[in-house]
């Protein structure tokens, strides 16, 4: 731990560089920025950086060292936010008592400060599990991962183990289950009329949206882990005019692997069909996540990590969750996967999100050492 001790205001000034920087999903400049940094100090420690430019969105880091042969230990961690532009000048990093506050702090700025001397630490200590590691660091997964996840897919095939960076719960636990999902978007077409004059001349696209908005909801299915929300909807030019058009934005999670055909299949034939004659829907999106399922690998990877945890007086518990992360994606590969390896905090996505400041070099040894234990 003395390796950590020593660099903990090292690593706080690191963690306020990034966290004082925009980076949301649709700042390419930013999240850019952010990965320069990172890049650099990676480079500094003879890791190669594979940047994969992307247009629209951030870069993509494949970060390995330069003599590692075939690692098999991928480790992924986003650079994006969900913070708009002029955040971090607003509210930027600052530090009250024990804990540090900022857009980003948790989710996961201070994630890759962990990892990054995780790996210090070990090349301090002269293992050479640093080599056995190949790192992605991707710019959407607050999006839903929709520009990298082939690349993690490609990256992740044949690897032994997956740790995902994602910050642990409030009470440090790990993640070892995350649910599925997608998002929908219903477009309704009808018939605009004056409601006064000639109504019997329209056709109410809100109407038919609310038979759907009905139907969807009677999909949700708690006992068996599935939800589908509605948590948009747009309508109508005036409040004396039929509607001619209407939209709604659908969120579905799901909490196994064979739940994301029977959903897709449902919300689709609720949409196939409509109830106020006339009126068209057509359908964008679907199930683009899948459920990450706590399994036999995920136990048998978890119970290295709790054999890691003793020996340095760290109790891991562990916990499902209903949000979604990159987790999902190694899992569904075969992948021993658990996640949760950054520090703890809380409230992520808010103006009151906080990192637990003794949490960085605590996690950061765990990491470090799981690394080690998984190498061996």
């Amino acid at each position: 731990m003395t390796f950590f001790q020593d660099k903990e205001k090292e690593m706080l000034l690191l963690l306020e560089q990034l966290v004082n920087i925009d980076s949301g999903t649709s700042n390419k400049q930013g999240v850019d920025e952010v990965g320069a940094i990172l890049q650099k100090k990676y480079e500094e420690l003879d890791f190669t950086v594979d940047v994969r430019k992307e247009l629209h969105h951030g870069n993509i880091l494949i970060v390995k060292h330069k003599e590692a042969v075939n690692p098999e230990i991928i480790i992924i961690a986003h650079m994006d936010t969900v913070f708009k532009k002029g955040t971090a000048s607003k509210r930027p990093f600052t530090i009250k008592g024990d804990r540090a506050y900022g857009p980003g702090v948790i989710d996961m700025k201070a994630s890759h400060v962990t990892l990054l001397y995780a790996i210090k630490s070990l090349i301090t200590e002269n293992k050479s599990s640093f080599k056995n590691v190949q790192i992605i660091l991707n710019s959407d997964e607050e999006i839903g991962t929709v520009i990298s996840r082939k690349l993690i897919e490609e990256q992740a095939k044949g690897k032994k183990f997956a740790l995902i960076m994602e910050p642990a719960r409030k009470d440090g636990s790990l993640v070892s289950a995350r649910r599925g999902g997608g998002r929908y978007t219903l477009h309704v077409k009808g018939k605009a009329a004056h409601s006064g004059l000639e109504p019997q001349n329209g056709l109410s696209a809100i109407e038919e949206l609310a038979h759907k908005i009905v139907k969807l909801h009677q999909l949700n299915d708690y006992a068996n882990g599935i939800n589908v929300n509605v948590g948009i909807i747009e309508g109508g030019e005036a409040v004396n005019t039929v509607a001619p058009s209407a939209l709604a934005h659908v969120d579905a999670r799901i909490s196994r692997m064979d739940q994301i055909e029977y959903i897709d299949q449902k919300v689709r034939e609720i949409c196939s069909t409509a109830d106020v004659k006339g009126t068209t829907i057509t359908i964008e999106g679907g199930i683009t996540r899948p459920p990450m399922v706590k399994n036999e690998q995920t136990i048998e990877l978890l119970e290295i990590v709790k054999e890691v945890g003793i020996e340095l007086g760290i109790n891991i518990t562990d916990v499902a969750t209903g949000g979604g992360s990159d987790a999902s994606f190694t899992s569904a590969l075969g992948v021993p996967t658990l996640d949760g390896f950054g520090p703890i905090g809380g409230y992520p996505h808010s103006v009151d999100e906080y990192l637990e400041i003794t949490s960085l070099t605590e996690r950061s040894l765990l990491l470090a050492k799981v690394i080690d234990r998984l190498s061996e």
